[in-house]
């Protein structure tokens, strides 16, 4: 059954648009992913300029996870990592109490090209929420895959469909990517309370109802979920366990809005370490900020 439809709200980033789907003012989080943006596609030309890069920026009490259809990303972040993220591969980096990373599209700028993926945040269970930082990456062939008449999927994270993922995460989740031919079919397990489809690519057929990219449905607890393919479709499928309420302002993700308070304090005053090899340029905090958890 499903319980909400949530369709993308496109935001111009500066070089290229995302379609922003979490938060939503009715709902928040879907089991502990907090924030949900569908990054193009966009049709990069040689030569973009560096503004569409995504400069040195803070996180706190989450984990971002990064994962591409085309294209090719290069992370940099403060615990000295550097790396290039391209299709089918996850970039997953844990804040914790605190890490800078950049995203650069720099392979985009010299050779052009399409770039297409997702990029979510996943908020951490109290207990994780002031971690060390640390930064994690998985190629496409670290990540299960499994495939039944014309339906492919790979769990990217978790544990679903009979299988688990290698990646660490910090409470119980899933977080799959499917692929599926014209007339295929296939289901979400009712094996966690709160799941989402979401229609990246293609339109879907959901309990007689059709849904295009760019839509995110939420469903309800207690049920198998079945969809077929209307065109070639990609569908990731998400959700787990809740984890409580979080706050959310600019970056910072966490349970306390005391500690977000200190977070932007300690950026503003320059105390929160930038990347190694990504340190002449940084976002500065949004002044005046944004208001707690913004509803768009």
């Amino acid at each position: 059954m499903i319980e909400l439809v949530i369709a993308q709200r496109r935001k111009d980033l500066g070089g290229f648009e995302v379609g922003r789907v979490l938060p939503f003012a009715q709902r928040r989080m879907v089991g502990p992913f907090v924030f949900f943006d569908h990054m193009g596609p966009v049709e990069f030309a040689p030569g973009i300029p560096k503004n569409v890069d995504v400069r040195p920026h803070p996180h706190i009490g989450l984990s971002t996870v990064t994962y591409l259809f085309d294209g090719e990303i290069m992370h940099r972040d403060s615990v000295g990592s550097e790396q290039p993220i391209r299709p089918g591969e996850l970039n997953w980096m844990t804040a914790g109490r605190g890490i800078t990373h950049s995203e650069r599209f720099e392979k985009g700028r010299r050779e052009g090209g399409h770039m297409h993926g997702i990029q979510a945040w996943v908020a951490l269970p109290e207990k994780d929420e002031e971690t060390d930082p640390s930064f994690t990456h998985y190629g496409a062939g670290d990540l299960p895959t499994f495939e039944e008449s014309g339906a492919w999927g790979r769990l990217i994270a978790g544990a679903s469909m009979g299988l688990a993922s290698p990646v660490k995460t910090h409470s119980p989740m899933f977080y799959v990517h499917w692929v599926l031919t014209p007339g295929a079919s296939a289901a979400v397990p009712a094996d966690y309370t709160e799941r989402a489809l979401y229609v990246a690519q293609g339109a879907l057929e959901v309990e007689g109802q059709r849904f295009d990219e760019g839509h995110m449905l939420v469903l309800a607890p207690g049920e198998t979920v079945s969809f077929r393919a209307e065109t070639p479709a990609i569908v990731m499928a998400l959700g787990g366990e809740p984890i409580g309420p979080r706050f959310i302002e600019w970056n910072f993700v966490h349970s306390s809005k005391e500690r977000i308070e200190q977070a932007k304090a300690d950026w503003r005053a320059g105390r929160m370490k930038l990347p190694d090899l990504d340190h002449d340029e940084w976002i500065p905090l949004p002044e005046p900020a944004p208001p707690p958890n913004p509803m768009s």
